[in-house]
């Protein structure tokens, strides 16, 4: 792909621009936003493939590029409300006969997601909704594996306080 092999970018593109898409979209104020952030993020990685250095994981420097595309449109446009992402399915894939009270726990999580400081709530989504290792997560946010784990500890402990549950 680093030739320019199309087939190979457009088969980079049909992998991750669904879960690329709801990524942004819990960063931008509307879904044709979060449309164009991603679109963009695929231009940009297209152009920059050269200055992909190999040290992390393809996935991670890809999710690195779209988390800093979504963060520079939210710094250049009024601020909004996330696009809801109803995504239930990956969520209660396993919980069977939970799945109702599973569903309206994850309604209130991502209700509440907004209230997290925005490292750990980046780390929350980017470990609960895309399921990154620790590893891939800190290379994406900058930082240790082990601030990443703490991050998220304490966001997931947060959320459980903000929607009731215990501490």
């Amino acid at each position: 792909m680093r030739a320019g092999d199309r087939n190979a970018f457009n088969e980079l593109v049909r992998m991750y621009e669904q879960p690329l898409l709801r990524m942004v979209a819990r960063y931008v104020a509307n879904a044709e936003d979060a449309k164009d952030v991603t679109q963009r993020t695929f231009v940009r990685v297209f152009e920059r493939l050269d200055s992909y250095r190999g040290d992390a994981r393809f996935r991670t420097w890809l999710y690195r590029v779209a988390v800093n595309m979504a963060i520079d449109h939210v710094r250049g446009a009024p601020p909004g409300e996330s696009v809801p992402i109803e995504d239930d399915v990956a969520f209660t894939n396993s919980l069977g006969t939970e799945r109702i009270v599973a569903a309206d726990i994850w309604r209130k999580v991502q209700a509440r997601l907004a209230e997290l400081p925005p490292k750990q709530r980046l780390v929350v989504e980017l470990r609960v909704y895309h399921d990154l290792s620790f590893e891939e997560i800190a290379a994406i946010v900058e930082s240790s594996e082990d601030s990443a784990k703490v991050n998220y500890h304490h966001g997931v402990k947060r959320l459980r306080s903000l929607i009731g549950g215990r501490d």
